[in-house]
């Protein structure tokens, strides 16, 4: 203690021991123990008999830096990047991190957003009468500037709109299949109760007769994404790693979620957005269509309304095309047809390294 009570600084250089250490730096000794394991801060000495671990006072600096990055919210993995970096280098790199955490903050604000008009709608869906709706659709694919081979399919249709995505040796093959398997789709006569359940069998049927092909030595499957109207009712279908957006007054919601590899690095904090662009794994599927592994889409029935704009996509466009401009083409086009000219167009004009498939409908009072 100096002469008024208060704890003296830890300026001579001698060791703490792990509570001593832990008060100092405001990181408790679990935390401690857990960063060491990570290498994120490994204790100055060990005891090799008893396992005590010891600090210096010089690591009170690094210390309190990852205290006060896990206070962001910063990822381990990104903190231990920071703490290597020089102090201009590191200011940087949590301005550019806390960049990212507001983007994403208002990602998450427009998704809230979205799931408060959703649930607005099945609220006054049961007490208002649908207005009735017809659609204007269209759909156009390309092969790109670099792909040897075209593995993207798409269909529009007045109840059906669908897009997958081939990989594998028969890709193209696999793609063209699924979406084959659900065109039947367009002359069913359901209710909207059916919907959900009507697509879920029409693309159990494409993997059931894709896992009935023999297997290839290297794995051959496809994505499938796929929305089902009958009405105001629009029932969607999703695996992999295309996509599906809408368009409403309030901004352009993306209503799918990949199942990929780098989503779930994102999804885990270990991955930005931006590093995911440039991973070396970016393509690989968690889940798909193929004979391989089990079938397990997302499902949810989404309510229409006169003025949306759905887009249905590969990800040929995504991984080339930002959303900003994605949403500024859907706003301005006149139809539906002449979106999806524009958005193969932007991709080409991006360099279209991969092949690209593109849906988009409109929703009109009748």
């Amino acid at each position: 203690m100096d002469g008024d009570g208060r704890a003296a600084p830890y300026d001579d250089g001698a060791p703490l021991t792990i509570g001593a250490f832990a008060r100092a730096s405001r990181l408790s000794p679990k935390a401690l123990r857990l960063y060491d394991e990570l290498g994120l801060l490994p204790p100055a000495h060990v005891d090799p008999h008893s396992g005590y671990r010891h600090y210096t006072p010089a690591q009170l600096e690094r210390a309190r830096l990852v205290a006060w990055l896990r206070r962001l919210g910063m990822p381990l993995a990104r903190i231990r990047e920071v703490c290597e970096l020089a102090p201009d280098a590191a200011a940087l790199a949590v301005a550019a991190y806390w960049a990212q955490v507001e983007a994403d903050t208002a990602a998450r604000r427009d998704l809230a957003a979205f799931l408060v008009d959703q649930l607005e709608r099945k609220n006054t869906a049961m007490t208002t009468p649908h207005t009735p709706l017809t659609m204007r659709y269209a759909a156009l694919t390309d092969q790109g500037l670099v792909r040897p081979a075209h593995q993207d399919a798409a269909h529009a249709g007045p109840r059906l709109l669908a897009v997958a995505d081939g990989y594998g040796p028969d890709g193209g093959q696999a793609a063209k299949a699924a979406i084959e398997a659900l065109k039947g789709l367009e002359d069913l006569d359901l209710t909207s109760a059916d919907l959900l359940g009507a697509l879920e069998d029409a693309a159990h049927r494409a993997h059931r007769a894709h896992r009935a092909v023999p297997a290839a030595e290297e794995t051959t499957g496809c994505t499938l994404t796929a929305l089902f109207r009958s009405g105001t009712q629009l029932a969607l279908l999703h695996v992999g790693d295309s996509r599906a957006y809408v368009l409403r007054d309030s901004g352009l919601f993306q209503i799918t979620h990949d199942h990929s590899l780098v989503q779930s690095l994102i999804d885990e904090g270990r991955l930005t957005p931006e590093e995911a662009a440039s991973h070396p794994q970016r393509a690989q599927l968690l889940r798909s269509l193929d004979g391989a592994t089990e079938f397990a889409p997302d499902l949810q029935l989404l309510e229409a309304r006169p003025g949306e704009r759905y887009l249905l996509c590969t990800d040929g466009l995504t991984g080339v095309v930002p959303a900003e401009t994605i949403q500024q083409v859907l706003t301005a086009a006149d139809a539906p047809d002449q979106a999806v000219r524009e958005l193969i167009r932007l991709a080409r004009e991006a360099g279209a390294p991969d092949n690209v498939a593109c849906v988009v409908a409109e929703m009109t009072g009748a």
